[in-house]
């Protein structure tokens, strides 16, 4: 089905998470239009990070070695980084795209302070 004749329900109707999910088109608080083709595939690394890190969890609760949780922790740490990457790449991909486009500084400027943050 092409984009110009596929039915969304109202905007109103669906929170970002259902927008990103079925690659609906949506307005940012900036003004550029969102349009993320991954976000399955960082759902589904964010989940699998969540269940490693519960994991993690009920080792500590067992007392599990140090060494042992210190090292799951830091798979924990590489996966989420690395879902890090899949969104950014996402993001410029599309998003920053559409922002150059329209010349919208203002989702530039979020950007890099999003970075700033990512990378502390």
């Amino acid at each position: 089905m092409s984009e110009e004749n596929t039915y969304y329900p109202p905007e109103e109707a669906m929170d970002h998470a259902y927008m990103h999910e079925h690659g609906v088109p949506h307005e940012h608080s900036h003004g550029h239009t969102h349009s993320h083709t991954q976000t399955r595939a960082v759902v589904n690394r964010l989940a699998r990070a969540i269940g490693h890190l519960e994991r993690v969890k009920a080792m500590v609760e067992e007392g599990r070695d140090c060494s042992e949780v210190l090292v799951q922790l830091s798979a924990v740490r590489s996966a989420l980084n690395n879902t890090g990457k899949v969104i950014l790449k996402d993001h410029l991909e599309h998003c920053i795209v559409d922002a150059l486009e329209t010349r919208d500084r203002t989702a530039i400027d979020e950007l890099n302070r999003a970075i700033e943050q990512f990378v502390k």
